[in-house]
């Protein structure tokens, strides 16, 4: 059964009520973008059923019930609570790469259940947006999320956050790592504006139960670092992963992040490429979960 994500909010400032706010047997109208891909490119008919979901809960079964020219309504006929959200709640620094390297590492982070991810510019980085590229940007990132959330079965997206330097966000990571009434700063696309303030994602404001830092393999390094291993015997850890670009970090960015208590992780005696390495931390810690 098809499924769609139904975004209450969008970048034209229109609002659409939450589907919790609705009685089984109603009546929702779709979204412009859940009309023009379920009944214009795929050519849905009255009676068709599908999956709705909005990020604030579990999901909804939904029967087509009119189409016109530009607008369609659907009737909402049951709901689920199941979120498929992981086990573990997950951020990721992560300095942007280019082109599908960039597509790739979101659409697989968020297919692995991640929560959110921070974008980063660094010294070795390949990525530096200007100003006028960043909404259309993280526009696009964000619809990689949520594709990736509609083909899995993921019913919360994570959430992509606008670039930062790397250095100003382990600043602000100093900040935040005593201080747990700092919110998430940083900008996100509108079509997930209103859901950034649902209480499921207030885990973002809070200081990590772990800090980890994606590290090539060096000799005397700890494979798991003892914060890991603490934070793996809660019921819902939340931790942070810094994730460096194809050159590695700088060595003051690498001394500025463990000062902030991002403690070095190496999985394997291999060098994992940008795109690969949240891949592997998010099914390493999702693994070592159970």
């Amino acid at each position: 059964m098809r499924r769609f994500f139904y975004a209450i909010s969008n970048d034209l400032n229109t609002t659409f009520p939450t589907l919790s706010t609705l009685s089984i047997g109603a009546s929702v109208e779709l979204t412009d973008s859940i009309v023009h891909h379920w009944c214009r490119v795929l050519r849905a008919n009255i009676g068709d059923q599908g999956i709705l979901f909005d990020g604030f809960g579990g999901e909804y079964q939904v029967e087509l019930q009119a189409i016109s020219k530009k607008n369609a309504t659907a009737t909402l006929l049951s709901h689920s609570m199941d979120d498929r959200s992981a086990p573990v709640l997950t951020k990721i620094a992560l300095v942007m790469s280019r082109g599908e390297r960039m597509d790739y590492a979101i659409q697989k982070s968020t297919e692995l259940g991640v929560t959110a991810i921070q974008l980063l510019n660094s010294h070795h980085g390949e990525v530096n947006l200007k100003p006028a590229q960043v909404e259309k940007k993280l526009a696009h990132w964000q619809q990689i999320a949520i594709a990736a959330c509609e083909q899995c079965g993921l019913n919360r997206p994570p959430l992509i956050l606008a670039p930062l330097s790397i250095n100003d966000w382990l600043r602000d990571s100093a900040t935040n790592a005593t201080d747990t009434a700092i919110s998430v700063s940083a900008a996100v696309s509108p079509i997930v504006a209103t859901l950034s303030e649902a209480p499921y994602y207030k885990i973002l404001n809070q200081p990590a139960d772990s800090r980890l830092m994606m590290s090539v393999p060096a000799a005397g390094q700890p494979l798991q670092p003892e914060t890991l291993s603490t934070a793996l015997t809660q019921d819902k850890p939340y931790i942070e992963l810094l994730i460096g670009p194809e050159g590695g970090l700088s060595n003051d960015e690498s001394v500025q992040a463990q000062t902030v208590g991002f403690a070095p992780w190496q999985i394997g005696n291999r060098v994992l490429r940008t795109e690969t390495a949240p891949v592997v931390a998010l099914a390493t810690l999702h693994a070592l979960s159970h």
